[in-house]
């Protein structure tokens, strides 16, 4: 069984990832942290109230951070791809559910404490929390079984940025926390646009989940009307990669994907801030900025009929277990 916590900055591929998790077999939620992004704080946090009350999800909410530990590439939330509401503006009604009181890198440093070993972070927003977590614990990495980061292009596939030339958002939003966690010792294996990219979910793999997964696929159905429609205009296909969920099959299933090992570092000034690179360990370079450093698994292929298929299945389940 292994214990997750879920740090996101919910919007409509991470509520897609969340009830990925939530369904899995083998998976024990132990907590839902919220970070901007998306949207601001206050709206991940609620989004996130909303699917754990809609969808029984047991793991607490904790609110995790407001905004980036240094600079991001972003002055505002990118509504234009996940709604006002960051969930493509369906109507969300009022909850009762309430977020714990900790905050969430306080929250992310106690259950790592309680459980040395066996909790793996799946992180697919900012890095903030983890960052934030780390500064509060310098022995984290020594705490936590793992951490799968959906974030960053190495430029395998022929993937590059989404945000720029070279800068994936989740990265590029605080690129100072990714280069400090990717430095940090933590065991890290980043699933970056090169593999989330191809992987890809159209009308038809919807109209399925909607039909056949219960309220869990008529809530994806609906939520992704606004996130299609978005990729439309920029790909000419009503259809979006799977990236959140990418980093979720990951957990579930490694043996989809081709990995190599690699020192990562993230820029975190100028034209290129939130670029990720990765250094070959068996090399040594002139500058000593890629030495010693730890090293992190980065994917570089996948199987993606393989991830469709574990997606489908696991959100089917969802019949199963209402």
């Amino acid at each position: 069984m292994r214990k997750v916590i879920f740090d996101t900055d919910i919007g409509i591929d991470d509520a897609m990832a969340l009830l990925f998790l939530h369904y899995a077999r083998n998976v024990e939620l132990r907590a839902i942290v919220t970070g901007f992004g998306n949207a601001s704080i206050d709206d991940t946090t609620r989004n996130a109230l909303y699917v754990s009350e809609r969808f029984n999800i047991a793991a607490p909410v904790y609110r995790g951070a407001a905004e980036s530990t240094g600079t991001s590439l972003f002055d505002s939330y990118p509504d234009f791809v996940h709604g006002k509401n960051g969930l493509g503006d369906v109507d969300i009604p009022h909850i009762s559910a309430t977020q714990e009181s900790a905050g969430g890198a306080q929250a992310i440093v106690d259950i790592a404490t309680a459980n040395p070993g066996d909790i793996t972070i799946v992180a697919v927003g900012r890095l903030s929390n983890v960052a934030n977590a780390l500064k509060l614990c310098p022995e984290l990495p020594q705490l936590l079984r793992e951490l799968v980061v959906m974030g960053g292009a190495f430029g395998f596939n022929g993937h590059r940025g989404n945000v720029s030339p070279v800068a994936e958002a989740n990265i590029a939003g605080d690129p100072e926390a990714a280069d400090f966690v990717f430095r940090s010792g933590i065991p890290t294996t980043i699933v970056g646009l090169d593999v989330t990219a191809q992987t890809t979910m159209d009308d038809d793999f919807f109209e399925l989940l909607k039909n056949k997964a219960g309220d869990a696929g008529q809530f994806i159905f609906d939520i992704s009307r606004h996130y299609l429609d978005f990729h439309e205009q920029h790909t000419g296909r009503h259809a979006c990669a799977v990236h959140d969920s990418s980093a979720v099959a990951y957990l579930l299933a490694p043996e989809l994907f081709t990995t190599r090992d690699a020192g990562v570092r993230v820029v975190s000034t100028g034209p290129a801030i939130g670029q990720t690179i990765w250094s070959d360990p068996e090399v040594s370079y002139q500058t000593g900025a890629w030495s010693e450093l730890p090293r992190c698994r980065i994917c570089t292929d996948v199987d993606s009929a393989g991830v469709l298929d574990l997606y489908r299945k696991t959100l089917l389940s969802a019949v199963d277990n209402s």
